[in-house]
């Protein structure tokens, strides 16, 4: 299957072919379209919603497969009560004629997160903690059934070594970004965590909250056994220190055993490094604007750090 893009209208008309029997009133685009993925909700005229995802490429299509048979395992994780949130649950699917298929899900009610609202001590910031110690508490076997990769944390530590020599020698990381992350892949102390079902893409488009709860996650595709450091690793950056450590702490609680001292330290870094994947990401996809938006945000981080004292 090549790259392709599919318009909101076309995805609508797939979503007929997988659910005949939704009669379409207006199509909405989503928030959770990317590069490797079309993405609209339908309505029908009495506002029941459906969530239609279509691959533009051939990696995503077959991670969209493994996903389908990873849902059926979290959808009985829900009804067994060991998630508290729901997954999306697939009513259908369409063939593509480039090869793969589009697959319609009925949509989870609510709305997504707002991480710049959440407050310390606030009910959603630890219901957040909980809800990603629920997904780690997964038996790894859910994803193994499923086909999803599976690493140990030294055959994760050499992937994450091999994809910064791939970014280095595009001669676009900063000399001493690549230092200092490669002195911290390097350092083996780090690196001696028990690997556990992760999200891997977590964000806050993929959160669904209501009155106070997380009452949803979507967008499993990247689901794997690794770092459980890698879905804290937005939250880290992206949220304010003292949020964080309302929804660490509601974390570690909701872990039965855990010690692992340089959590944090590898969540930090994979938040630096998800620059670099991203650099990856726009020359594997010959997408000059990527590349120029990675340069950019690397160029800054390395500003930051600098100015900090940490580089």
């Amino acid at each position: 299957m090549r790259f392709v893009s599919h318009s909101p209208l076309a995805l609508a008309a797939l979503a007929t072919v997988a659910v005949p029997e939704i009669d379409i009133y207006d199509v909405l685009r989503s928030p959770n379209a990317d590069a490797d993925f079309d993405v609209v909700t339908v309505v029908d005229p009495t506002g029941k919603r459906w969530t239609v995802r279509a691959p533009r490429r051939p990696a995503a299509g077959a991670a969209l497969e493994a996903e389908l048979g990873l849902l059926a395992f979290l959808a009985e994780a829900c009804d067994a009560g060991d998630l508290s949130f729901d997954v999306p649950r697939p009513v259908g699917t369409a063939p593509l004629k480039e090869g793969g298929r589009a697959v319609v899900y009925e949509e989870i009610r609510g709305k997504r997160l707002n991480l710049a609202a959440l407050e310390p001590g606030q009910a959603l910031s630890s219901a957040l903690g909980r809800a990603v110690a629920q997904v780690h508490e997964l038996p790894v076997s859910v994803i193994e059934d499923a086909g999803l990769p599976s690493y140990t944390p030294e055959t994760y530590r050499q992937r994450r070594l091999a994809e910064l020599d791939a970014a280095a020698q595009t001669g676009k990381i900063p000399p001493r970004l690549s230092g200092r992350w490669e002195e911290r892949l390097e350092n083996l102390s780090w690196w001696r965590f028990e690997p556990t079902v992760v999200h891997g893409g977590l964000a806050e488009h993929q959160l669904i909250v209501t009155d106070g709860a997380v009452t949803g996650v979507i967008g499993w595709a990247d689901a794997r056994v690794a770092d459980p450091a890698d879905d804290l690793a937005w939250l880290i950056v992206a949220a304010p220190p003292d949020v964080f450590e309302t929804v660490l702490g509601a974390y570690l609680s909701g872990r039965k055993e855990l010690l692992d001292p340089h959590l944090t330290d590898r969540a930090s870094l994979a938040s630096e490094f998800a620059l670099a994947r991203w650099l990856m990401h726009g020359v594997r996809t010959d997408s000059s604007d990527i590349v120029r938006d990675a340069e950019g945000m690397l160029s800054d981080l390395e500003t930051l750090l600098e100015e900090s004292g940490e580089l």
